[in-house]
């Protein structure tokens, strides 16, 4: 069978990032840490915009830990297929919205 380019068991790895590089990889483990403590928003808040944002930039390992992590926290699946459509929605908008620069370039060379 071949090799799948994304492998679900890499995502058991993602704290080997620090082996080429120990002291960014660990800033980054602590900030990415700290990201994620109760703040303004709550840990299931962060992890449903952390899920809807896997989403946007279609990480598979992101979308797997973050399934995992809104259920741990105590979201339902309505509460994430609502997260992953206004994802959705801001990036058809910013898809759309960008048209914008299109219609410009239009209008200034036909009209």
């Amino acid at each position: 069978m071949p090799k799948k380019y994304y492998d679900p068991s890499d995502l058991k790895k993602f704290g080997n990032i620090t082996e080429f590089q120990p002291e960014i990889g660990n800033k980054f483990f602590d900030w990415y840490g700290s990201v994620f403590e109760e703040g303004a928003l709550t840990a299931r808040e962060k992890s449903l915009i952390a899920l809807a944002v896997a989403h946007a930039v279609q990480c598979p390992y992101c979308i797997d830990a973050y399934t995992d992590t809104c259920l741990k926290k105590g979201a339902d699946e309505e509460q994430m297929m609502e997260a992953v459509h206004v994802a959705a929605a801001i990036k058809g908008g910013s898809v759309l919205v960008h048209g914008v620069q299109m219609m410009n370039q239009v209008k200034e060379k036909l009209m």
